[in-house]
């Protein structure tokens, strides 16, 4: 596999990672992608178990900013639930919102890792940059039906991977 488009470390969801862990390896700052990452795609609201893994991540002093390719108010109105900067109209893989993403939380690339679901968007871009990608499962199959493809070729790239 390609390094640009190998993770990090990969994980079944975010309440696998050990926010208290990424602070002691040096992490300050964590980007969360938001569709099929922290919530299930389309999701209107946060799980109580989102809050308080957010809660967690900021006793552990980790700066946090959604970075979403999507925009509207839904995006907002859960960064605004959360208390979470988000960034909207990503376009990841580019690298323009997540550079705005550790300004915004006073990071550089090598102190932020970046949580997401999808290889060829959150793991490109944020290799790009030089963070730390953490991997995590989907948590809803519901999404574009063009990322449903794109699924199909992460899917295989990842059997090959380990």
């Amino acid at each position: 596999m390609h390094r640009w488009l190998r993770p990090t470390l990969r994980t079944d969801s975010i309440y696998d990672i050990d926010v208290e862990g990424l602070a002691a390896r040096g992490i300050r700052g964590v980007i969360l992608d938001l569709d099929n990452t922290i919530v299930p795609w389309g999701a209107h609201e946060a799980p109580q178990m989102l809050v308080a893994w957010i809660r967690r991540a900021r006793g552990a002093g980790l700066a946090l900013c959604i970075v979403s390719n999507n925009g509207g108010d839904r995006v907002a109105a859960l960064s605004g639930v959360l208390g979470v900067p988000a960034l909207t109209g990503a376009m990841k893989p580019r690298r323009r919102a997540l550079r705005r993403a550790l300004a915004l939380m006073g990071t550089t690339a090598d102190t932020t890792a970046l949580i997401g679901d999808q290889l060829f968007t959150d793991v490109l871009g944020g290799n790009r940059l030089g963070l730390q990608t953490i991997l995590v499962r989907p948590q809803s199959a519901q999404e574009y039906p063009l990322t449903r493809l794109v699924r199909i070729v992460e899917r295989i790239m990842l059997r090959g991977a380990q």
